[in-house]
């Protein structure tokens, strides 16, 4: 992995200025032009970032952070929402217990999460974020009402399953697409913008389930499936909003809008952010992708390297996501309802510490050093959570330790790749690979938290404290380009 300073960047090669498909072509304005006719090594360091660039980076933040991050959020609360579920009678209806049922229904889930993401990332930059992004929201909500309606866990598992496969587009892709519009030293503190959106509102996600769950009876339908119901219209028509609010890559930014026919950014705007891009890592438009250029990304070990990492701080992420109600409630002997409130508060103290770490790592432009520290706060928190003896309310202190450092590594890893990765169609192919590598540690989550080690689940607490400090190798490794 690349020392602290280095910065992996080289200047563009010619494929990187080809005339393309471009929003600015339905203006008769190519890309190409806007990024060279204009000489960026010239301009004085003090007149990079000024207002206007200051104002259209804004600009982008408000659009684009808000409404990526509220429908993930449901991608997270569809996701994860089964311990809800089944602490409020999923389990009794279903017979989860039995076996190793809920390993496998939780599991199965990423099996085709991890198959589609490198296809999906290809569709994205075809069909357009806006419409890519906003259909596969829409898509998956009406699955997730379905699941309210199953009444048998098989049934579930198939739903699982079409979950896993739209869900698999929509995380890479948009990484992929926040990672062409910011440079590189900016880029953390909006993916942990992103991130903990999404983590603040899927941490909600534990009240509302039980504030849903509280409709038991309506309509003659048990409780836990009205989480599914209506958490399931809520993400259909987030994705609805979607088509009118999300924004495509920058170099489409020109073209009239999807539902509005008003394109995001000016001609000037444009080729301000193109430029700044340009500067940065020598990306700004995108290179055609081939099956033999995929093969030459793939043999670049940092792509795998990051993938690895993101496997492992994952396989911490969904232990707490799938089992942390099941534990408050079956070991550390809260109620349902205390069991289902206590999960949040960890989420919500895990926003600040990741935006300050984030702030950190692109304010001193290391990444290591803060993967150290957040895998540091994780193990010591895991081990408190497994192994302390004196009192719950210990055991539960040590949530917040390991929420804490595990969540704010998303972004870290993420950042860290981003950082050392260049081309557009070389990111795609590595944001598919490193959230199908995060996807594979949902799977070791799943499968570490054995029924038969209820309610302590001491194995899997060991797995995950491995986890940890084999990931913290990784930021030994690389320093902190």
């Amino acid at each position: 992995m690349a020392s602290e300073k280095s910065t992996s960047i080289h200047e563009p090669d010619a494929k990187h200025v080809e005339d393309i498909q471009h929003g600015g072509k339905d203006h008769g304005v190519n890309v190409a032009a806007i990024v060279e006719d204009h000489d960026i090594e010239a301009i004085p360091p003090d007149e990079r970032e000024d207002k206007e660039t200051r104002r259209i980076v804004r600009k982008i933040d408000m659009r684009l952070l808000p409404v990526l991050a509220t429908i993930y959020s449901f991608a997270l609360i569809d996701r994860v929402n089964l311990p809800n579920a089944r602490i409020a009678g999923m389990d009794e209806d279903l017979g989860l217990s039995i076996g190793n049922r809920y390993t496998l229904v939780t599991m199965i889930f990423f099996v085709p999460y991890v198959i589609f993401q490198f296809p999906a990332n290809i569709v994205i930059r075809k069909l357009g974020a806006c419409l890519w992004l906003s259909s596969l929201g829409c898509a998956w909500g009406i699955v997730s009402i379905g699941i309210g309606f199953n009444h048998k866990w098989t049934d579930l598992m198939g739903c699982r399953v079409l979950l896993g496969i739209l869900e698999a587009g929509y995380y890479p892709g948009c990484i992929f697409l926040l990672s062409c519009w910011y440079l590189r030293y900016e880029v953390q503190k909006r993916f942990s913008a992103f991130y903990l959106l999404a983590l603040l509102s899927s941490g909600f996600s534990n009240i509302l389930a039980y504030g849903l769950s509280q409709m038991d009876g309506v309509e003659n339908l048990r409780g836990w499936r009205w989480i599914f119901i209506m958490e399931g219209i809520i993400t259909v028509l987030l994705g609805l909003l979607g088509y009118v609010f999300i924004i495509d890559f920058p170099d489409k930014s020109t073209r009239p809008f999807l539902i509005l026919r008003k394109p995001f950014l000016t001609i000037p705007e444009a080729k301000i952010v193109l430029d700044r891009i340009n500067r940065d890592r020598g990306d700004a438009v995108v290179d055609t992708l081939t099956a033999q250029k995929v093969l030459v990304f793939l043999r670049d070990w940092k792509i795998w390297e990051y993938a690895w990492l993101y496997c492992l701080n994952n396989t911490v992420t969904y232990s707490f996501s799938f089992f942390l109600p099941i534990i408050l409630k079956g070991d550390m002997g809260y109620s349902t309802a205390m069991s289902q409130v206590l999960s949040f508060p960890p989420y919500v103290a895990a926003a600040p510490w990741m935006f300050f770490t984030a702030w950190v790592a692109d304010r001193y432009r290391i990444r290591g050093a803060i993967l150290i520290f957040n895998c540091a706060a994780a193990i010591v928190g895991v081990a408190m959570v497994g192994y302390a003896t004196s009192s719950p309310a210990a055991r539960y202190a040590g949530v917040f330790l390991g929420v804490c450092g595990a969540n704010s590594n998303v972004p870290t890893i993420l950042s860290y790749m981003h950082n050392n990765i260049v081309g557009q169609m070389k990111r795609s192919v590595a944001s598919a690979l490193i959230i199908g590598g995060g996807a594979i540690g949902g799977i070791i989550a799943s499968n570490i938290f054995r029924q038969q080690d209820a309610p302590r689940y001491t194995p899997a607490m060991a797995t995950v404290i491995a986890t940890q400090v084999e990931e913290s190798k990784g930021g030994e490794r690389g320093g902190g380009a």
